[in-house]
């Protein structure tokens, strides 16, 4: 069924005519699939012409069976650990605007970081990394505040009580993504806390996406970053 836009598999409908419609191929969640499913839809969107394929919540050991049956198609994926993606075709060079500037509150938050960064690599970002610059010591922030305002897009990544986004959004001009982690004390609830903390905010032009949704707020930077572009 591939003349309807997806070629079925029975298991999975692999969108072929993402693109198209979006600006970006279909990405593929690894979380709950197996290796064989992954690996099928990956080699579908290859053959129907996608270039190059993200695979995100792909754990190391998933990964390395996926990496053996796609071997067998002569299709390469290169594995992220830290973030758990899985990237098939490489990363493009960057076209957008500016730069998409990732800053993690904690070392701990470095993970979902780590997907959004890599996420809006993959999606053709020049991106900046601003790693464990918490309130705790808001001084480490600060010292980058040059850095932070020439950003076109922020995505600031904290758990605990999540106040890193509020701080970015009131010294910037520039939109601002928050994302909060399930990095937390019993009282931080998973990330519900940071979460709501976020959605509070009393900063101008902060959004917030899921507790640790990396490559939603990688992909939404993404989107911003090529707003000039695509209007040109």
């Amino acid at each position: 069924m591939e003349s309807c836009g997806f070629v079925e598999l029975g298991y999975a409908k692999a969108d072929t005519t993402r693109s198209a419609r979006q600006g970006a191929g279909e990405v593929i969640y690894g979380e709950g699939k197996t290796a064989s499913q992954i690996a099928g839809i990956c080699r579908s969107l290859v053959d129907a012409g996608q270039s190059r394929v993200l695979v995100t919540r792909l754990d190391a050991e998933k990964a390395g069976h996926v990496a053996c049956m796609l071997a067998d198609c002569d299709l390469d994926i290169e594995y992220h650990a830290e973030a758990r993606l899985g990237v098939i075709g490489g990363m493009p060079e960057p076209d957008g605007d500016g730069f998409v500037l990732i800053a993690a509150a904690g070392t701990s938050d470095i993970f979902v970081a780590e997907e959004a960064a890599l996420t809006a690599e993959f999606l053709g970002n020049k991106v900046h990394r601003l790693y464990d610059v918490g309130v705790a010591g808001i001084h480490r922030l600060l010292s980058f505040e040059e850095e932070l305002r020439s950003a076109r897009v922020i995505v600031a990544v904290a758990g605990m009580e999540g106040a890193l986004p509020s701080v970015v959004g009131g010294l910037v001009s520039c939109p601002v993504i928050a994302v909060p982690t399930s990095v937390g004390y019993g009282a931080s609830f998973g990330g519900v806390t940071a979460l709501l903390a976020m959605l509070n905010s009393c900063a101008s032009g902060v959004s917030v996406v899921n507790i640790d949704n990396g490559f939603g707020a990688g992909y939404q930077a993404s989107l911003i970053n090529h707003l000039g572009s695509r209007d040109a």
